[in-house]
């Protein structure tokens, strides 16, 4: 009697664990719950397929036949230092293998903790914006029509840096190296997909 009483102790309690392990950390924003620094794409998961309206519009490219929208972005739990935050999208696999950086923006402030769909389109812009691989402030997916689902990685780093430290038009390189001498102090990622 004893024993099954305990039996029934453990399996309530197991029980009750779970359904908190289920909810820890999911606020209303979406936040998947993840213990450290973590970016996401609300209601999407990592490895997610990007929207075909989201894809690069670029009339000289016939791959470019989105309309250019940013996908919403949503962070939480950066470190307690960060003044501003940098974000950054590549495609690796693009320029077969070279890579090709499709979006630049700094100076994000530190209170800031989402971006709307198309906010890269938005007056003001909610970032400082730089420069990607093609002299643009952002390009949607492009991949080659009939190419397995190319990964686009956003890379979402805390920085010590003051919203206004740098200028705009600074292209990947010029950031990173901005950021070199600690004043990275943590990154997340998200991969999203897209072909055609």
């Amino acid at each position: 009697m004893i024993r099954r009483s305990l039996v029934s102790l453990v399996l309530l309690a197991a029980t009750l664990a779970a359904g908190c392990a289920g909810t820890a950390g999911r606020g209303a924003s979406g936040d998947p719950g993840h213990k450290g620094f973590s970016l996401w794409s609300p209601g999407r998961a990592d490895n997610a397929m990007f929207e075909a309206r989201e894809a690069g519009k670029n009339p000289s490219n016939a791959n470019c036949t989105g309309e250019n929208l940013l996908p919403p972005l949503a962070w939480a739990r950066a470190p307690a230092a960060t003044k501003s935050f940098v974000i950054l999208m590549d495609d690796q696999a693009g320029r077969a293998g070279l890579g090709v950086n499709h979006w630049v923006a700094y100076g994000i402030r530190a209170e800031v903790s989402a971006l709307a769909a198309g906010a890269n389109l938005a007056t003001p812009l909610p970032f400082i914006a730089g420069k990607n691989s093609l002299g643009l402030v952002y390009l949607g997916p492009c991949p080659p029509r009939g190419n397995a689902p190319q990964h686009y990685v956003f890379t979402l780093i805390a920085t010590s840096l003051e919203p206004e430290a740098l200028p705009p038009g600074l292209d990947k390189a010029a950031v990173l190296d901005a950021l070199k001498g600690g004043k990275a102090l943590g990154a997340a990622s998200l991969v999203l997909r897209f072909n055609q």
